[in-house]
């Protein structure tokens, strides 16, 4: 089975961010979703999140 993609609602609850600091990051390109469905929603993988900003916390320090 592959992986699991959830709402930006969701993603933000599992990696322990609110929903609108995960919107904050996406609309500034801090992180990137999976997908963006065709009505704008973004599908998050969140997994990959919490590499992204794992990836952002190295490169500050």
């Amino acid at each position: 089975m592959g992986p699991k993609y959830v709402t930006t609602a969701e993603a933000a609850k599992l990696v322990g961010l609110s929903r609108r600091t995960l919107q904050r990051y996406h609309r500034e390109g801090v992180i990137e979703p999976e997908y963006v469905t065709a009505g704008g929603h973004a599908r998050w993988d969140p997994d990959k999140i919490i590499e992204q900003l794992r990836a952002l916390r190295k490169k500050d320090d």
